[in-house]
């Protein structure tokens, strides 16, 4: 047997270890080639395509290549921790140090080879999916044919070889210190029992509380300006709380004698304080990990329901048309003939919004015929102005109105009556972003002249919508943009450049929640061969194959969900300063985001326990 096959053939026998990290591996390889395959492809290249679309996905494999490197980097050092007793017996045998680490770099650079030729492969594979998938997304009209992705593939066996070769040599560099004794010694040097510092267990629980109160207390602006210290204090904190806070309860619990002993309790906080401690790190490294995949997802997501939904609140027609230029009749009817030739047939409303100089604003003040009759357009409630009262009236939808100053201002009417408004209602039935007056129609007429007017018009649909987007085309290309507004089509026209960052930061939160999967693979299989030495002397002892399972469940749901729940929380703090952010409730979104994670993650730990539970079983 020749060296190299050695090697190969070490690869082989530890294949249930390296198998998260070579599936994971060959993931991240297929996403860089797939958004490679996007950067090149002769379509998003051409030079009527928006060159942000290439840049994006340019910029999302730059973000892959270098978050691989630490994962690829993270997964190694794992591997060779649980294997420092294999190195120390090879070297009984006489293998020298030199030798194992060429055959750590054969090995890794073998499981590099391999999963860049199969993450190419699935890319190529399932290419004609993603691509269809991403004209949907990205909201291109023109097609996406499949090409042979001559470059892409390049690009990407040059990448991951070149961080693959440097990972591994990397790697042996750090095995040049290690001594015989060490590695022989390595799963045996006694660890003590886990200790918790008071006064970071209390660190833990101030930190991650004040970073929750101030991310779920500020609003607007603030959001941005106490993001980054919110951050710092909640990365410390969760670090603390995997360190410190978690063995200071579990060595609470044990303490308890009516909570130890009862069952199978014992086996379960024997060692559960030196898991806890052992695998801090992994822990924050996956709860952190995870909250950037919830929170990049949640947060594009919430993001575009934020714009879809102002779009709609602040255009609540199908059309609709604001000037102040004197050829609107000849607009207006070129609008009316589209919308004709379309087969499109509405209902429409017009009047002439007026603006008045109320305080240090120029503020709407419409009428309650006026405000009636759009209510009605788009299916609102009309209101009823005694003469006398005023209503201010407040966007649907947002809290960016000036409610508040408008309620202490008055309006003087020519009679030389002053009106006091004491009511406010919510609408959208006319096109003003910021809040508004209504008066009686008998106090409107007593208005003096208005500082500004502009002629509105608006169309509802309510029949043919299929031609509204036809329509929609030929009115941008006719008339201003700032005059005209068609819902269906600004929210087509914001999808389309929004599309190429929910496509990106949708693969790049996705790579990051495997990744953080395959570290808690990598954390539960180092231990296995432990786990079996142990439960193999229990069993002889009198544990029953229900209680074992009992223990294995228990054992494996702590290290499965301890970090992802501290993540899921992380998350829907985030999420809800994102919404406090916008002042729009993105609840529902967030539970959507929160929940698709969770039950990922739950699908993941009833598969990866019952192979562990095999593999314990098989041993006894």
């Amino acid at each position: 047997m020749t060296f190299r096959q050695f090697a190969f053939n070490n690869v082989i026998r530890n294949k249930r270890l390296y198998a998260a990290y070579f599936l994971s591996s060959l993931f991240t390889v297929m996403v860089f080639f797939t958004f490679s395959i996007f950067a090149n492809h002769p379509v998003l290249s051409g030079k009527d395509m928006n060159s942000s679309v290439t840049q994006g996905m340019n910029a999302a494999a730059g973000i892959i290549y270098v978050f691989s490197f630490f994962f690829v980097l993270y997964s190694m050092s794992s591997f060779l921790q649980s294997r420092k007793k294999e190195f120390g017996l090879l070297m009984i045998q006489g293998m020298s140090m030199k030798q194992i680490r060429l055959m750590v770099f054969l090995e890794n650079m073998l499981i590099g080879f391999f999963a860049t030729l199969g993450g190419i492969f699935l890319g190529v594979v399932f290419a004609k999916a993603i691509l269809l998938l991403a004209e949907n997304v990205l909201i291109i009209e023109s097609a996406l044919p499949f090409y042979f992705p001559t470059s892409a593939i390049i690009i990407t066996f040059v990448s991951f070889i070149i961080l693959f070769f440097f990972i591994s040599l990397f790697v042996t560099y750090v095995l040049r210190s290690k001594k015989l004794i060490e590695l022989i010694k390595a799963n045996k040097i006694s660890k003590g029992e886990p200790k918790a510092n008071l006064f970071l267990t209390l660190a833990a629980v101030l930190l991650l509380g004040a970073g929750y109160t101030v991310s779920l207390l500020v609003e607007g602006m603030m959001v941005v300006i106490a993001m980054v210290p919110v951050i710092i204090v909640v990365c410390i904190g969760t670090y603390l709380l995997f360190t410190q806070l978690s063995v200071y309860v579990i060595r609470s619990l044990k303490k308890k004698e009516h909570v130890f002993w009862f069952k199978t309790n014992m086996l379960l906080f024997s060692d559960l304080a030196f898991r806890m401690k052992d695998n801090a790190r992994t822990f924050f490294m996956v709860a952190i990990v995870s909250t950037v995949a919830f929170c990049a997802i949640g947060s594009l997501f919430g993001f575009q329901t934020v714009l879809t939904s102002s779009i709609k609140a602040t255009n609540s027609t199908t059309f609709s048309y604001k000037t102040s230029e004197e050829n609107k009749e000849q607009n207006v009817a070129f609008i009316n003939q589209t919308l004709k030739e379309e087969k499109i047939e509405t209902k429409s409303e017009y009047t002439d919004l007026r603006y008045f100089p109320i305080g240090q604003d120029t503020i709407l003040i419409t009428s309650e015929s006026d405000f009636n009759r759009f209510a009605s357009l788009i299916g609102e409630d009309t209101t009823d102005i005694k003469e006398g009262q005023v209503m201010v009236v407040e966007f649907e939808g947002t809290n960016f109105g000036q409610t508040t100053e408008l309620l202490k201002e008055t309006i003087k009417l020519t009679s030389g009556t002053t009106l006091k408004p004491n009511e406010v209602m919510h609408s959208k039935a006319l096109p003003a972003t910021d809040s508004y007056y209504i008066v009686s129609d008998q106090d409107y007429q007593k208005l003096p002249e208005p500082e500004d007017v502009q002629s509105y018009y608006a169309w509802q649909a309510t029949n043919g919508e299929e031609g509204i987007m036809a329509a929609s085309e030929k009115l941008y290309e006719k008339l201003p943009r700032y005059e005209i507004t068609a819902v269906e089509y600004e929210i087509y026209e914001v999808m389309k450049g929004y599309g190429p960052i929910l496509f990106v930061g949708l693969f790049i939160g996705i790579v990051f929640f495997v990744s953080a999967g395959s570290f808690l693979y990598f954390r539960l299989y180092m231990d296995l061969d432990e786990d079996k030495q142990k439960f193999k002397s229990i069993s002889k002892m009198g544990l029953t194959d229900k209680e074992l399972n009992k223990v294995l469940n228990r054992q494996t749901m702590i290290l499965f969900f301890a970090p992802i729940l501290i993540a899921l929380i992380h998350g829907a703090v985030a999420l809800t300063a994102l919404s406090n952010l916008f002042y729009f409730n993105l609840f529902k979104e967030s539970v959507i985001v929160l929940s698709v994670f969770l039950v990922i993650q739950i699908v993941y730990f009833f598969i990866v326990r019952f192979f562990y539970t095999k593999q314990i079983k098989a041993s006894i």
